[in-house]
């Protein structure tokens, strides 16, 4: 028999220690509120895919649509607590404070450099997600869709007259009561059943999502305002992320950017498919005009400066108001 020397069995150890490691695989469990029939499901897909793809395999990402690992207000504690790697993060989290009011924020966006935007927010709010133990990953964007809809064609946004509506966060809750309306909050998976059952008289949603929970069916009437930044963002506990290679960090990261890119044009067709439809079958739509959206949405802005800055620090609160100035349409 042949015998091996102790060099020779020390480095064939040495290889078969780094072999494992060089191949370990690490699951990051994706949570989402979106349904499988909204077009964000295949954003989260094809990132997935690109994570995958861009780390040759040491990155597999495993998506929860549904709301099927934890509800619509508890993504902070979802991460740090380990039941989920990668979370949405609502507006209105206190434990991130400048986030949770700027997050959703009362503008007209500039759509042509959308994803600049969110890219340069999601930067300002690094450091503050960084103490919670949080990373900026996915921006999920809203600016485009976050619309209103009444039991009643052509109602007047800035008049509700005692009306319920649903409320999403503590900025949506503002303008529903400066507008004299009353906001109810209620869990996207439960919207159905409150406004079929007449327990909400309108509704503050995204488009896809609305669109996704069959909801035109109940409540067919829509405003449509485009008064909103919206960047639900979507981050990764930070010590999951930070026991990647600095390679699959990047690798990850990328893949972020590069799904949000490819999902923004389906997203924004999906979004117009999806009203154009509902009006051939019985649903309106009311615009508000151009001038009426800004004054509307710039007065909300002056009455939530000081919400902004107490929550952001007078210095940080310049900066995002800056950007967000930035990409105003003109």
């Amino acid at each position: 028999m042949k015998k091996f020397s102790k060099i020779t069995m020390t480095v064939l150890g040495g290889l078969l220690a780094v072999a494992p490691a060089a191949m370990a695989q690490t699951t990051l469990r994706l949570s989402t509120y979106v349904n499988e029939v909204d077009p964000r499901y295949e954003g989260f897909k094809k990132f997935a895919e690109l994570a995958a793809a861009k780390t040759s395999g040491r990155v597999k990402v495993q998506i929860f649509p549904s709301s099927t690992l934890h509800g619509w207000s508890e993504g902070v504690d979802a991460m740090l607590g380990g039941v989920s790697d990668i979370s949405w993060v609502p507006t209105g989290e206190k434990r991130l404070p400048c986030y949770g009011v700027t997050s959703l924020y009362p503008m007209v966006v500039d759509m042509s450099k959308q994803i600049e935007l969110d890219a340069a927010y999601s930067t300002l709010m690094k450091d503050e997600a960084a103490k919670v133990g949080l990373v900026p990953l996915i921006n999920s964007n809203y600016s485009y869709d976050q619309e209103w809809w009444f039991k009643k064609p052509g109602t007047d946004l800035s008049k509700m007259n005692g009306m319920l509506v649903r409320s999403i966060g503590p900025l949506v809750s503002t303008m529903i009561e400066t507008w004299g309306g009353k906001p109810v909050f209620i869990a996207p998976k439960e919207v159905f059943q409150s406004a079929e059952r007449g327990v909400v008289d309108g509704i503050n949603m995204g488009v896809a999502t609305y669109s996704a929970n069959k909801l035109w069916g109940v409540m067919p009437h829509m405003v449509q305002a485009n008064m909103f930044y919206g960047n639900i963002n979507y981050m990764i506990n930070k010590k999951k992320f930070d026991v990647l290679t600095p390679a699959d960090q990047t690798a990850l990261m990328a893949a972020a950017k590069e799904s949000e890119a490819w999902l923004k044009p389906l997203y924004e067709k999906s979004v117009d498919t999806d009203i154009a439809n509902a009006v051939k079958q019985g649903g309106t739509v009311t615009k508000v005009p151009a001038a009426q959206r800004k004054a509307m949405a710039d007065a909300i802005a002056a009455k939530w400066k000081p919400e902004v800055d107490k929550s952001c620090g007078m210095d940080q609160a310049n900066k995002v108001r800056a950007l967000f100035a930035k990409h105003t349409a003109k």
